[in-house]
């Protein structure tokens, strides 16, 4: 087992590293600029949700209370007819992006530090890069992608854009691995 004390500086390393590396994918390569389509009506779309003026938060369309009125003739007529989706709104302004990437940096620290408590406590010191890299890869890979996989699975989110956060995640879980294999503490 290796204290915790002596992981501090992967921690952190792998988060800087990861959330330089996600700021390359979104920012210079933009392979996800291609995952978010334009609606063809989006000002009419836009006028009759804020008619309704509904709250930030999460919605479905169509929207059933419980799993018995999926079976109402008038439901399965809905689905038929469409659309089928789910909808996430935001506060109204521009989104504050610092506050986003802050929220990113503290989640690649929490995988970090997730990845580096599992190592820690199966690891000791001294242990080949390999096994470290081995350990910190998985489990950083895992928690980068699982929810993507769950969105798609879901919430309908396009297989090929799930696959894209797949690939995004295993950078950052090979990238997470490398910093933790580099500097895993000696004998």
């Amino acid at each position: 087992m290796v204290p915790f004390s002596q992981l501090w500086l992967p921690i952190v390393l792998s988060a800087v590293i990861v959330f330089v590396a996600s700021s390359l994918i979104h920012m210079v390569l933009k392979w996800h600029n291609s995952d978010y389509r334009a609606l063809t009506n989006e000002e009419e779309v836009r006028a009759a949700i804020r008619k309704g003026s509904p709250v930030p938060g999460q919605y479905v369309l169509p929207h059933c209370g419980d799993m018995k009125e999926m079976g109402k003739p008038e439901v399965q007529q809905k689905y038929k007819d469409g659309p089928v989706g789910f909808l996430v709104l935001s506060p109204n302004g521009a989104p504050n992006m610092g506050k986003a990437l802050g929220m990113w940096f503290l989640y690649a620290a929490a995988v970090a530090f997730m990845a580096a408590y599992v190592a820690g406590h199966t690891l000791g010191a001294g242990a080949h890069y390999l096994k470290v890299f081995r350990i910190v890869g998985t489990v950083s890979f895992l928690t980068y992608v699982g929810g993507s996989v769950q969105m798609g699975i879901w919430m309908g989110k396009p297989w090929g854009s799930v696959l894209k956060d797949v690939l995004d995640g295993l950078i950052y879980g090979l990238l997470s691995a490398g910093v933790f294999g580099w500097l895993w503490p000696k004998l």
